[in-house]
């Protein structure tokens, strides 16, 4: 399934960094995270295992941003949560790495949402260090147009509140995105050639400077930011994935395989792209690197291949590889895609013929359990490769057992799993496990579980968020008996032996996703 999961960063075997005299990532304990925290106006801080794959990849990457933040006096630490486990906890660590960026505070540090790359974190740091909206002046608004790949600037008149509100409010909302600045000198105004209020997007690539030219309304100039932020044929990878994603557009990938094939399509697809900018957004991506990314778009890894998703809905427009893949070819595919003459391929295992207290969804039987209007329904959309899934598999059989036994609970209330690598589902998924429950009722407005992956946890949410409140407290109370009990291990050997085979499912799922060279 082609979704936000495959966003997360290629992973590597690169170990994670050493620590050193040399490193400017600073290795953080219990005894001195609280007070390096409150010194620093601004502070990214990782909360890894040694054994995590993603914190593995992300480590190279990490030490080189640390490098270069250095300079803006920004900080990046790192806690090994396998030795600080409390302090781990108190910042409600639940997954690895969990980055956060503190801005001088313990109190409400905010989830780093950027891309696990080092120029990525250099980018995203140096937009927190900076307001919303910077006020630039002649001798400042050279440097700051290419002090990033998208910068976004306003040009005012000097008493013209009102456009002013409205390019804030669109800063404050996409701060973490782009830069923007704004200014009033008249005579930088008139220089730039633009009529105030006017945007324009400077850019790194394509044509570097693009005029706005429409209403000075909050919708039209995001809408006219975001495409003109993406290039006319770009590349998909880890650090462009989430751009593509939230765009809002349909997305035509070319898989190519080295520079001269990569070359050959960028060069003859560039009148296409044009032609359809603003509403498809044309890439490659490298096959060699990402190739089991294509199972996803519902093809084989064949290439050269191509095909086009719709991001919102998630439906996928293979192009039919027992034909040959030209120039001419994809254009009259995408010509017939924009025109709605395609039919979008559907990916599903078979509908079982029987049911568990863990109800199996595929993609043809999607719409009638996890719509049911009448139940709430708990999705798990997990991956069969997935270790932290396998770890959670149990809890969850018994969370469905719960449920499923009894017959009051079952008529209200439904558990369920789904294959999202093997079956095409219409949600957008940010990784494995993720945890949905979606509402008797309130079918569109799923609630993404973010709590502990306990039963205790999962009963609770399920009563509070549910629309019919089931309370399945006491019955999980009374499911023991004293038998049962007795023969349980000792709390502080079983917290150990959960621990270790969370460790060792999670460094399997890290040697597993290794082979699927996913974005």
């Amino acid at each position: 399934m082609l979704s936000k999961q495959f966003f997360f960063t290629l992973m590597t075997a690169a170990g994670l960094a050493a620590a050193s005299d040399a490193s400017d990532v600073h290795q953080l304990k219990t005894d001195n995270f609280d007070e390096f925290i409150k010194s620093n106006d601004l502070v990214l801080a990782e909360f890894y295992a040694p054994w995590c794959g993603h914190c593995k990849a992300l480590a190279p990457e990490y030490e080189t941003a640390a490098t270069e933040l250095k300079k803006k006096n920004i900080a990046l630490v790192k806690v090994d949560c396998t030795e600080e486990s409390d302090l781990c906890q108190k910042h409600g660590v639940e997954g690895y790495p969990t980055l956060k960026v503190f801005r001088g505070s313990l109190d409400n540090p905010s989830p780093y949402s950027g891309q696990r790359k080092h120029d990525s974190i250099v980018s995203y740091m140096t937009k927190q260090s900076l307001p919303a909206v910077s006020v630039l002046t002649k001798d400042t608004i050279d440097a700051f147009k290419t002090s990033d790949k998208v910068v976004v600037v306003a040009y005012f008149n000097a008493d013209d509140k009102a456009s002013n509100e409205t390019f804030s409010k669109i800063a404050n909302t996409h701060r973490d995105d782009y830069l923007f600045g704004a200014i009033s000198d008249a005579s930088v105004v008139e220089a730039a050639k633009v009529k105030a209020p006017g945007v324009i997007v400077y850019r790194n690539f394509d044509e570097p400077e693009t005029v706005y030219e429409g209403a000075f309304e909050v919708d039209a100039i995001t809408s006219f930011v975001k495409t003109t932020a993406i290039p006319l044929i770009g590349e998909v990878g880890p650090e462009t994935y989430a751009g593509y994603m939230s765009a809002g557009i349909p997305l035509a990938y070319v898989f190519v395989e080295g520079d001269e094939q990569k070359a050959k399509f960028v060069t003859g697809l560039k009148n296409l792209a044009a032609k359809h900018k603003g509403k498809i957004n044309f890439a490659t991506i490298d096959a060699v690197a990402f190739g089991a990314h294509a199972q996803n778009l519902n093809l084989e890894q064949k290439w050269p291949a191509f095909a086009i998703q719709k991001t919102e809905k998630n439906e996928k427009f293979p192009f039919d590889q027992t034909k040959e893949l030209t120039l001419e070819a994809i254009e009259e595919f995408s010509n017939d895609f924009a025109e709605g003459k395609l039919k979008p391929s559907i990916k599903s295992e078979p509908i079982p013929e029987t049911q568990g207290p863990v109800y199996t969804i595929v993609a043809h039987n999607y719409e009638e359990i996890v719509m049911d209007e009448e139940k709430d329904v708990l999705v798990e959309f997990y991956a069969h490769w997935c270790g932290h899934c396998k770890a959670l598999a149990p809890k969850y059989e018994e969370l469905g057992a719960l449920y499923f036994n009894n017959p009051d609970f079952a008529k209200k209330v439904t558990i369920a799993k789904v294959d999202a690598t093997l079956n095409d589902v219409p949600d957008e998924i940010q990784g494995f496990p993720t945890i949905k429950l979606f509402r008797a009722g309130k079918k569109s407005e799923p609630v993404d579980y973010q709590g502990a992956r306990t039963v205790e946890d999962f009963v609770k949410f399920i009563k509070e968020q549910g629309t019919h409140s089931v309370d399945a407290t006491d019955a999980l109370a009374n499911k023991d008996t004293p038998a049962e009990s007795a023969g349980k291990a000792a709390p502080a050997a079983s917290e150990a032996a959960e621990e270790e085979s969370t460790a060792s499912a999670s460094t399997e799922a890290a040697a597993e996703e290794t082979k699927h060279d996913e974005l």
